[in-house]
């Protein structure tokens, strides 16, 4: 694990100000990517800068040699799939019946705020079906706590109407991928309701492997989530890259793991080019 952090550790460099020591690493002990240079800078606040990619890459090959990437893991919401529709026009057309009377933007600042709370009732927010947090979540935006109110939305987003794919070209890319020996598996922060819903999509038989923080009681950044991945597709992490659209947990978990990993949005918008990336021609 040692190497791992060294690895994570490359992905950025910490600029630290007179006011550092003060200042620590912002709210809730996570490193935060904070303002402008030049107002930190006035500050003497620590910041975190991007390494580029080929100093990166260097480090990681100074580690590892030439490696082979043998397996791709995949976030699921952002990265594989989106909701069909805003969330805060889903809580509030549904929630209309019920006497919610919050607009979106309403909906959607408080939704905000209260997912960005800790969840003080387990380590974990979502632990089997994810029925509690989801149920604090749903209240906490709307001011509705209709337990009937809560069951529509909770099933409605267990199925395929809710979602779709970001990349309508996914179904062809992973078919060449695992035709050329590339294992796949999906990693992934969700509840129980992750397998039923690609399977609703019916992209399930894309994958090798699903780990679901539900099922082994980690989450992202946490890097045991994408160890267990590796440990599920039988490859070592270093053999494994990682694509998600989240820098903390997507990019820096997976680091931390030892694997490789790309930000989805910014390094590749597309599984055509993550194969292309790895010698797969789709």
């Amino acid at each position: 694990m040692a190497v791992a952090a060294r690895l994570r550790s490359a992905g950025a460099r910490l600029v630290v100000g007179p006011a550092a020591m003060a200042v620590g690493r912002g709210g809730g002990g996570e490193g935060r990517w904070m303002g402008t240079a030049t107002a930190e800078a006035a500050a003497g606040i620590a910041r975190w800068e991007p390494m580029g990619a080929r100093e990166y890459y260097d480090y990681r090959r100074a580690i590892y040699g030439d490696i082979t990437h043998k397996a791709i893991l995949v976030d699921a919401a952002g990265t594989l799939l989106a909701p069909t529709e805003p969330m805060a026009q889903v809580y509030r057309t549904i929630g209309e019946k019920y006497g919610v009377n919050y607009s979106e933007d309403e909906i959607l600042m408080r939704y905000r705020r209260a997912y960005a709370q800790p969840w003080g009732r387990s380590r974990l927010r979502y632990v089997d079906d994810g029925r509690p947090f989801w149920q604090h979540i749903v209240s906490s935006s709307t001011g509705c706590s209709d337990l009937q109110y809560f069951e529509e939305l909770y099933q409605y987003y267990t199925t395929a109407k809710a979602w779709q794919l970001c990349d309508p070209d996914a179904k062809y890319v992973f078919e060449a991928l695992r035709k050329a020996g590339v294992k796949t598996a999906v990693v992934s922060n969700f509840d129980t309701r992750l397998r039923p819903l690609l399977q609703a999509l019916n992209c399930d038989h894309w994958f090798d492997a699903v780990a679901v923080s539900a099922e082994v009681a980690a989450e992202k950044p946490n890097p045991t989530i994408f160890l267990k991945a590796c440990e599920f597709l039988g490859v070592k992490p270093e053999e494994a890259v990682h694509i998600g659209d989240d820098r903390r947990n997507d990019l820096w978990g997976a680091r931390d793991a030892g694997c490789d990993a790309w930000l989805w949005g910014s390094d590749v918008y597309s599984f055509k080019e993550v194969a292309e990336r790895i010698g797969v021609k789709v």
